[in-house]
């Protein structure tokens, strides 16, 4: 015998507010926001919970596994030795790709090329490599130097895949996160040179059964962030302001504006898509949200990292 949670009105009422809910989607939604509430009980300016796994990739140099909400995105990181080009001798190089794979969303088909994955990459890379046109001063989270091992001759490349495993919304935002999170986890291996040259990592005193030399870096080590950017993306419907909105959100309302802040609360990038004029205000209003997001965000990757050097 099945349990009866509800009279068959009960029943019923439900039945109708789910139609209503998909036969119209804005009226719905516009009905609670009326009341400063979203359908789920979150209030407009509060983020989906969020998690941040690092490590989750045992084969990658770093990895993290974050979800925000529903939004699960997975980023690794391969290390290889490089010949740096003859216009940078002196540094290292980092490529980022964004991957939606067809099991992250239904509207995602096998072989189909989606659209807003290179966008995002080339987002991913504007805000990790370069700040663009807000803060010239800044070169980016990370000092391609720093990667350099022999001037001219060697340095690192960093190949970083960010993969989404499911498509809730604020894809930017999570997939940011995981990448930063990816990062903070990256150990860059020793490496020595050895008879021929070339450069080898260090796996006891010798190598492929050829001797090497001392190390160039005598250990594992983490690399060095000139900054930390950290994203919010917020929907803008008439005068509500939605931060970190579901896809059905996204779907539903047509503005959204993402705003990338560094710790420091400079603004690295900001992005406004669809929908009509924006005002001043409106922004600065998408700013203070995203300087308080910005704070949990910090904190949350903090204790991943503590977390993680605890085990």
């Amino acid at each position: 015998m099945g349990s009866t949670d509800g009279t068959p009105a009960d029943i019923a009422s439900e039945i109708e507010v789910d139609a209503f809910r998909r036969l119209f989607p804005l009226r719905f939604y516009e009905r609670h926001l009326s009341e400063s509430v979203r359908p789920d009980a979150r209030p407009l300016n509060r983020a989906r919970d969020t998690s941040v796994a690092l490590g989750a990739v045992s084969s990658a140099d770093g990895s993290a596994l974050v979800k925000i909400g529903h939004t699960t995105m997975l980023a690794a990181i391969k290390v290889e030795v490089m010949t740096p080009s003859l216009d940078s001798p002196d540094e290292g190089c980092l490529g980022i790709e964004f991957n939606m794979p067809p099991i992250c969303s239904p509207s995602v088909r096998p072989g189909q090329t989606v659209e807003v994955a290179p966008v995002i990459s080339k987002q991913l890379s504007d805000s990790i490599l370069r700040h663009v046109c807000f803060s010239p001063l800044f070169s980016g989270m990370i000092n391609l130097k720093e990667l350099s091992l022999i001037s001219g001759k060697a340095a690192w490349m960093l190949y970083l895949d960010v993969y989404c495993l499911d498509a809730d919304g604020a894809l930017f935002d999570a997939a940011l996160l995981a990448a930063v999170a990816a990062l903070s986890h990256l150990r860059i291996p020793v490496v020595s040179v050895n008879d021929d040259g070339r450069v080898v990592a260090m796996a006891g005193e010798h190598v492929e059964g050829k001797s090497v030399r001392e190390p160039i870096n005598r250990e594992k080590r983490k690399l060095t962030f000139s900054c930390i950017p950290f994203s919010l993306t917020c929907i803008l419907h008439q005068k509500y302001i939605l931060a970190d909105p579901t896809a059905e959100e996204e779907l539903i309302m047509e503005t959204l504006v993402t705003v990338v802040l560094d710790l420091s609360g400079r603004l690295v990038s900001l992005c406004k898509l669809g929908g009509n004029l924006v005002y001043n205000s409106t922004i600065q209003d998408c700013v203070a949200l995203t300087r308080h997001r910005v704070k949990e965000l910090h904190q949350i990757l903090n204790e991943a990292v503590s977390d993680m050097e605890v085990d």
